[in-house]
């Protein structure tokens, strides 16, 4: 036995997997070759890289087309530096160094062992001949306190990164290799992690720490490549061992919180494609004696295949009985999770109403009992952008500022209000202007009068678990109201957003109090960023209007100005805004404005049905409420589709990202149109999607995708405090990401935005108004 190549285009064996450029994020470890090892995915990232141990801002070679050979089963791909879309450009614009080759990795079975070779077009030039290595990533989170030995001689992986050090000519630090030689030998006490790599290069191995400069790094295998050569460039023969027969073990889903009596209720068990065996799935119930008695047990029928693996799913739902459950499939058990009326009442939407959102407040100091989560952060007055300038994480400066201030001029009472964006200290328009509809929308759709945090906005002071009697939600939406509209006020126009002038700024792990220089300010002609914003804003007004009302008029004069000078060429663009200043205003101007684009609105239902339906009853409008019940009953047949497409009923289809933001999103619009269209939109669609961010999604890890919340959930996340591999309780982590092209994965692991890293804006309200509706519509009264 030993590997072949896949219909997939990769090579497998029970326990192996090795794969060439299907994921194409190398600055997120995921790229190149990349190793499945008995079910843990131990390596990525295997190609030829510029710095010895990189960055996510290191330069990253442009991919060519992947080729297969049936006969040998080789694999092999071009690839070539510099990449032009990254290059001095793109969103994370990379300052390549004057340096262009090509070149060729070729990944070919040997028996249950791989060879990896790396063939250059043209050689190095003499200068780059050792400085360019192949390197191939090693997952840290598998290896702590596991041994290696390289050439016989034994070593420890570390927790963290340990020195000596030196710092090489350009004043970068470059941490001692833990070990060099030319056969190393991977956790040889693991049967699950044991693998041999050996160089036939000549050049030898490195293994290096990659976290000497950058905290997210793993640790690196590397062997430079020398100038002069091109054909074996590189030549590694590379021994994962697989565990004969190895399979998958099953894994139980279940939402984490557990369910209503009258919830539709579904386990999902996961199995490895190719294990024969098939056990009942017992629900069972404990007693106050600990004995656990059987409320159901059967055979379900097979749902079939999804990515890699077959599954099964048991629906429950006839068991009601109030209690403490755990579904049971052979030998292994799901987390304890509740049935009961009250199951959404407590402890599963107010952390992120009373810890997460309070602690993502930026310029202020928010106290948590003995506990200050971060000081009064960014007070400093912001400054204007430089023009013609492409910073970072999308923050780009066009030749002009689009308003009265010059660049690098102080913009003073701009800094006050909004949120740090997740993992992240900036302010994002989008960010902040989705976050303010949401809570808004979520205000006004289940009365949310909840109070149990103190916001002194003259103090610059937030105390939690200390009510003031003010709604927390609405002080919430004040708070992103005070930085957005503020910031139009003073400029004139939205913001983009702001953001620290250096890397080192947007970098900076823990209190944020810590980001000293004068942050950024940044403007852009982006219409549509500006409408939907202005959607958000608008909606603030409404529920602003008796608790703050000078802001709310504030909030209505920005949105109305926005919406009478904002052009844009797709007519979809304008309707969220239409929407929300109808219901605002009342003016006919609105609903005039809405009718007109009728047909536009029913052609795209499915981005606009979930808007539109709140204003239908207020609209009056027989023809067009007709109209919208018949795109309806269309798009209901999209959304079965969708139904049918997963085991778990909602889609997964992530892209880089996992896939938890857009199933919220999906999930908070089913319910919307559950609102308007009851008979047509059932409710099972959107608590589909409330139990996939609870646990009931693929891969090993079934935690909760919101920290703190659940029987089981994510306590090491990306968020501002993730250095201390800690999580901020109610936090709505991405979840779940896609190694191409089949492998879930939800790593324990701080520093993979891709999976664990908070999403502000729709991500952090979506999931809000999902848990607050499925009480609803359990518990109407």
């Amino acid at each position: 036995p030993g590997l072949v190549l896949n219909d997939l285009e990769y090579l497998e064996m029970p326990g192996l997997n090795v794969m060439l450029a299907h994921d194409y994020y190398p600055e997120s470890h995921q790229g190149g070759v990349g190793i499945i090892q008995n079910g843990l995915r131990v390596a990525t990232n295997g190609d030829l890289r510029l710095d010895r141990t990189p960055g996510q801002w290191s330069p990253v070679p442009k991919p060519g087309t992947r080729e297969v050979d049936r006969a040998t089963g080789e694999i092999r791909v071009r690839m070539a530096y510099p990449d032009p879309e990254k290059n001095r450009r793109g969103f994370n614009p990379i300052d390549y160094p004057d340096l262009d080759f090509a070149y060729t990795i070729r990944v070919r079975p040997e028996g249950a062992a791989v060879r990896i070779r790396v063939d250059l077009e043209t050689p190095l030039p003499a200068e780059w001949g050792g400085r360019v290595g192949f390197i191939l990533e090693l997952f840290p989170g598998y290896l702590f306190g596991k041994t290696f030995l390289m050439d016989g001689a034994a070593g420890l992986f570390p927790r963290q990164a340990n020195g000596p050090g030196r710092l090489d000519a350009e004043g970068h630090y470059q941490i001692e290799p833990l070990a060099t030689g030319r056969k190393l030998v991977v956790a040889p006490e693991s049967e699950r992690q044991r693998m041999v790599i050996e160089d036939h290069t000549g050049g030898g191995l490195e293994l290096i720490d990659g976290r000497g400069q950058h905290d997210n790094g793993w640790f690196i295998v590397r062997t430079p490549v020398a100038a002069g050569v091109t054909k074996g460039a590189v030549d590694w023969l590379v021994q994962p061992h697989a565990i004969p027969d190895w399979r998958s073990a099953p894994v139980v889903q279940v939402s984490q919180v557990g369910y209503h009596p009258r919830q539709p209720k579904y386990a999902i068990v996961e199995l490895d494609a190719a294990d024969p065996e098939r056990h009942p799935v017992e629900v069972r119930r404990v007693d106050e004696d600990g004995v656990w008695h059987t409320a159901v047990e059967a055979s379900p029928p097979e749902w079939g295949r999804f990515l890699r693996y077959r599954y099964l799913r048991l629906d429950f739902s006839e068991v009601a009985e109030p209690g403490v459950y755990r579904v049971r499939y052979g030998r292994v058990e799901s987390a304890p999770f509740r049935i009961g009326a009250d199951v959404f009442r407590r402890h599963v939407w107010q952390p992120t109403l009373e810890t997460f959102l309070p602690v993502q407040m930026c310029h202020l100091r928010i106290n948590d009992r003995y506990r200050v989560w971060h000081g009064a952060c960014h007070r400093a007055t912001a400054r204007m952008a430089p023009v013609n300038f492409n910073h970072i994480d999308g923050y780009l400066q066009g030749p002009e500022t689009l308003c009265r201030f010059q660049p690098d001029e102080e913009i003073p009472g701009i800094e006050k209000g909004g949120w740090h964006d997740a993992g992240d200290h900036d302010l994002r328009v989008e960010s902040q202007t989705a976050t303010i509809h949401g809570l808004a929308l979520a205000y006004e759709e289940f009365g949310l009068d909840y109070d149990n945090t103190t916001v002194d906005q003259s103090r610059g002071v937030v105390e939690l678990h200390r009510p003031d009697g003010e709604p927390d939600a609405l002080q919430q939406v004040e708070h992103g109201v005070l930085s957005v509209v503020g910031g139009y006020k003073i400029l004139g126009r939205l913001y983009r957003g702001l953001i620290g002038p250096e890397l080192r700024d947007y970098v900076l792990l823990g209190d944020p109090v810590h980001e000293e220089r004068p942050r950024w300010v940044f403007t852009e002609d982006n219409p549509r960023r500006e409408l939907a914003a202005a959607a958000g804003i608008a909606a603030a007004a409404r529920v602003l209007r008796g608790f703050r009302d000078g802001l709310a008029a504030d909030c209505l004069g920005a949105a109305v100005e926005l919406w009478e000078r904002t052009r844009v060429e797709r007519p979809g663009e304008r309707v969220a805004l239409d929407v929300e200043l109808f219901l605002t205003t009342g003016e006919g101007r609105f609903a005039d404005s809405l009718r007109d684009r009728r047909e536009a609105i029913v052609a795209g239902f499915d981005r606009h049905g979930w808007i539109v339906g709140r204003a239908l009853e207020a609209l009056k409008d027989v023809d067009f409420a007709e109209a919208m019940e018949e795109a309806a009953r269309r798009h209901r047949a999209e959304v079965d589709r969708l139904e049918a497409k997963t085991p778990y009923g909602v889609p997964y289809e992530p892209n880089i990202w996992g896939a938890g933001w857009g199933i919220q999103n999906f999930g908070m619009r089913q319910y919307f149109l559950h609102r308007t269209f009851p008979e047509i939109f059932p409710a099972r669609f959107f608590l589909h999607a409330l139990n996939f961010i609870l646990g009931c999604h693929p891969g090993v890890n079934t935690a909760s995708f919101v920290s703190g919340v659940g029987s089981e959930s994510l306590e090491v996340a990306y968020g501002f405090n993730r250095a201390d591999w800690s999580y901020i309780p109610g936090g709505s982590a991405s979840g779940t990401a896609l190694i191409r092209p089949d492998f879930p994965e939800l790593l324990t692991w701080p520093f993979l935005w891709q999976q664990t890293e908070y999403v502000l804006g729709g991500g952090t309200t979506d999931y809000l108004i999902l848990a607050l509706a499925a009480d609803r519509i359990f518990n109407p009264d």
